[in-house]
């Protein structure tokens, strides 16, 4: 099916071009979503006519997003969730999710703006890309750990699990040197008492 693009859309082309895309993905995304017509006589009439309606919309909302960009760049927001000893997710991180956290340190943003490339199942700083608008993204870092305590331990560079693997050995360590009977020895006259029955 042959449309025309009414914005900017990523892999596609700019605002204005005529391309030619799968019928499912007209009927499905771009032409529910405003972000394309048709490419018939009329449409193509009618495209001409507020081409420059739409630009200055464009460059409005684009200008809008920038500002948010500004501020947005480069910031880290803290995502708790459980997991297991190796620091494995029980379950992932979705795009809701990071959206959900996003707009609560202050930025308003919808899953539909954090597209991820592949999922996010183990603890750490993740960079994370928001699509504010078409033209404008910006990468954020994702800070998912077990508690506060971690979450803050990883922002200073720690490693977690490192640290995790070491506690463990200790306490194996400390287990070895307390074998069963290698207590402490019970007093002289409690001994001879046990040995005098």
């Amino acid at each position: 099916m042959q449309v025309i693009l009414l914005e900017r859309v990523e892999k596609l082309g700019q605002m204005g071009d005529e391309v030619k895309v799968k019928d499912g993905f007209a009927r499905n995304f771009l032409l529910p979503q405003k972000k394309a017509l048709r490419a018939t006589k009329a449409n193509r009439e009618y495209f001409s006519t507020q081409k420059a309606q739409l630009e200055a919309t464009n460059l409005e909302r684009r200008k809008d997003a920038e500002a948010v960009a500004a501020k947005l760049n480069g910031q880290t927001f803290v995502l708790l969730r459980q997991a297991g000893d190796r620091g494995q997710l029980y379950g992932s991180v979705s795009p809701r999710d990071i959206a959900d956290v996003i707009t609560a340190g202050g930025f308003t943003v919808s899953r539909n703006q954090v597209p991820l490339d592949k999922p996010i199942k183990s603890i750490g700083l993740v960079p994370v890309a928001v699509v504010l608008h078409p033209e404008v993204r910006v990468t954020v870092t994702l800070n998912v750990a077990r508690t506060e305590d971690e979450a803050e331990r990883q922002a200073r560079g720690e490693d977690v699990l490192a640290e995790k693997t070491e506690a463990e050995e200790a306490v194996v360590a400390a287990e070895a040197l307390f074998e069963e009977g290698a207590g402490p020895k019970a007093e002289e006259g409690e001994e001879a008492d046990k040995t005098e029955e």
